[in-house]
């Protein structure tokens, strides 16, 4: 029904087509007139539904059928047989053996002789016993001496080490013994046989200490290391000093407070002073405190705090208490290679009769001005980094206050022969005292290391120095300038070599004759700078043993280290070094 109404509706379409075509071909349609009876009024009719659902015959909703794939193998012979595979063949260097335990002999000239015993015994996994002693002496025979300059120094160490979980601890026990002479005489007492006769110029002396220290792995405590010591020597001086000193450290978010205590007692005498035969007796108590604040801000690291110390001298009038400053700073402009530090530090320092031995073995056991360093400030500031991967750098200025610096300077010496009869071994102007001065010392340091490979390293630094004074007239003995030269280089698996070099400026001393206690002409003496070349080889010929060679001075300068003390030329020494197990 729809199809045939479709039909007419086209037909009657078409038909009115033509019409219209052979009407527009007509020259002259004409007119007519039209009367509208009525307007038009359009009605909409009832639309016509269709009620049922038409059925689709449509090829695409056909049902699909299934399919099911099946592949069929087929074997293919093959004649390709793969090559192996080589795994390419990396040299292994040989491990190094490691030995608990070696023993070292040298003797040179001068009739030197070199003794090194180490051994190390591991009681359990978690725990260690060392010792180690060590012996070098020498007979002197140094060129224009006449009096005898021989030297010892031995010295022995006993040490045990324990690990655990929460904690380490160490012990160490130290004996020591050094014998030395005051062998410096100036012209007028050397070319006297009868007084060079009188004088017995050896003198020894001799140390024990006892240390230890714990190590905290949690805690606020980390931990405290403690020493108690004795020092005396062949003149019946003696000398007691025990040191406790605990750290603690609280963490603060990201920040850390860390707060060290140092208790530092000195208790000593001597059987006279230098002028006469009154006893002299010293006691310093230094009690110190330095709570510090670390803060780490990216490339800048901050170290905030204070120092405050008191001398506790039981025969002071009164007692002191000095706040120094306590600052460090860091902060890395370039990474690694361009980082720019300084700071400005102070504290109370003690000063001992061991300490002054040490440096200079030929004091006299008569100083009676023993007593604390005031160190007002220590104002530095620097530069250091890499230059390559190869070469550091460090570069520092600084400008340091002291008040009660210790120096060296010669004790006079009595005018005449008569006086010098019954005058002690060391009052022939042949040892040292001390003198109290307020020092202040500016300083500028630099430092280059190179570590070329792991076979070569080198080091070389130097540092100058201006000193202003207020009591004495120079810094006695003090230099003007220093710098040193290390290089060790390993050559092949069986040969090493190494180069020590020392330069020491200009020193100033005062050398003075005394008639009674009147100052008769006190004479201005400049020591002249010297140059120390040391060189070593080696060649070890398993990993057991292996043969050294020394030279020491090797320019052969007899340069003095202190005024009227030459000291040996030109030193060579040979020897060998055996490493075992037990």
């Amino acid at each position: 029904m729809i199809q045939k109404i479709k039909s007419i509706f086209t037909f009657s379409f078409v038909l009115a087509g033509i019409g219209f075509v052979h009407a527009q071909e007509k020259d002259n349609l004409g007119t007519e007139v039209v009367n509208v009876v009525k307007p038009y009024t359009p009605e909409i009719g009832d639309a016509f539904k269709v009620k049922a659902t038409p059925a689709l015959n449509d090829s695409v909703n056909t049902a699909k059928k299934k399919v099911t794939y099946g592949i069929f193998s087929v074997p293919v012979a093959s004649t390709f047989t793969p090559a192996k595979g080589k795994a390419a063949q990396v040299e292994k260097a040989k491990p190094v053996k490691l030995y608990d335990n070696y023993v070292r002999l040298g003797f040179g000239t001068y009739t030197t002789a070199l003794a090194e015993f180490y051994s190390n015994f591991e009681i359990d996994r978690d725990s260690n016993f060392g010792i180690y002693l060590n012996h070098n002496s020498s007979q002197g025979d140094i060129d224009g001496v006449v009096l005898d300059n021989q030297f010892y120094d031995t010295d022995l160490n006993l040490n045990y080490t324990s690990r655990n979980r929460d904690f380490n601890w160490y012990t160490d026990l130290d004996l020591g013994h050094k014998l030395y002479n005051w062998y410096g005489l100036d012209e007028f007492v050397a070319a006297s046989p009868t007084l060079v006769q009188n004088i017995d110029p050896v003198h020894s002396y001799f140390q024990a200490g006892l240390s230890g220290g714990i190590e905290f792995n949690e805690g606020f405590f980390e931990g405290a290391t403690a020493r108690v010591g004795y020092f005396g020597d062949s003149y019946e001086s003696s000398e007691i000093r025990a040191v406790i000193a605990p750290e603690f450290m609280i963490p603060i978010t990201d920040q850390k407070i860390s707060i060290d205590i140092n208790l530092d007692y000195l208790n000593g005498s001597f059987d006279r002073n230098y002028q006469n035969s009154e006893a002299i007796e010293y006691t310093h108590l230094i009690a110190s405190a330095n709570p510090s604040l670390q803060i780490f801000l990216d490339d800048l690291t901050l170290d905030l705090g204070v120092n405050v110390a008191a001398d506790l001298n039981p025969n002071a009038d009164e007692t002191d208490i000095n706040i120094y400053p306590s600052v460090q700073a860091s902060y890395n402009v370039v990474d690694e290679y361009f980082i720019a530090y300084g700071g400005l530090e102070g504290g109370l320092i003690q000063n001992s009769y061991q300490e002054l031995a040490t440096a200079n073995p030929f004091v006299s056991p008569t100083l009676d001005s023993l007593s604390p360093t005031d160190q007002k400030y220590d104002l530095f500031a620097g530069i250091k980094g890499k230059l390559s991967s190869a070469m550091s750098y460090n570069l520092r200025a600084s400008y340091l206050a002291e008040d009660n610096r210790l120096l060296y300077k010669n004790n006079y010496r009595s005018v005449s022969e008569a006086t010098l009869a019954g005058a002690e071994n060391y009052q022939y102007g042949n040892s040292f005292g001390i003198v109290n001065e307020n020092l202040k010392t500016l300083s500028i340091f630099g430092e280059l290391n190179f570590d070329v490979n792991s076979n070569l390293k080198m080091r070389i630094n130097g540092e100058a120095f201006s000193y202003s004074t207020d009591l004495e007239e120079e810094a006695w003995n003090l230099p003007d300038f220093q710098a040193s030269f290390f290089a060790d280089y390993q050559i092949d698996e069986h040969w090493f070599a190494g180069v020590t070099l020392f330069y020491v400026g200009a020193r100033k001393d005062q050398v003075d004759v005394q008639t009674s206690s009147i100052s008769s002409n006190p004479q201005l003496v400049e020591l002249e700078s010297y140059f120390d070349a040391n060189a070593h080889a080696g060649y070890r010929v398993n990993d057991q043993l292996s043969f050294f060679a020394r030279v020491n001075n090797a320019l052969g300068n007899n340069y003095q280290r202190w005024v009227n003390y030459p000291v040996q030329g030109l030193q060579g020494m040979a020897g060998a070094t055996y490493r075992f197990d037990w």
